[in-house]
């Protein structure tokens, strides 16, 4: 199963737009700090979530996210 995700930093207004197959595990690396992209903004909450069976779907979603600039 494949995840599409939208989180926002709890103490800044930032947004970050991913997809994932292990979902816990890459919110936990963003909260952690071990995402170069994300590490300035931690920690996040999960505001968005969408499941896809493909991950070609998945992707496809997600970089129609990041084109909508949310």
């Amino acid at each position: 199963m494949w995840h599409v995700y939208i989180i926002k930093s709890v103490l800044k207004r930032w947004y970050y737009v991913g997809s994932t197959n292990r979902l816990r595990e890459r919110i936990q690396e963003h909260n952690r700090g071990k995402s170069k992209a994300t590490k300035p903004y931690a920690p996040f909450n999960i505001i968005y979530l969408q499941k896809f069976a493909e991950e070609t779907k998945a992707r496809a979603f997600e970089q129609k996210l990041k084109k909508s600039r949310i």
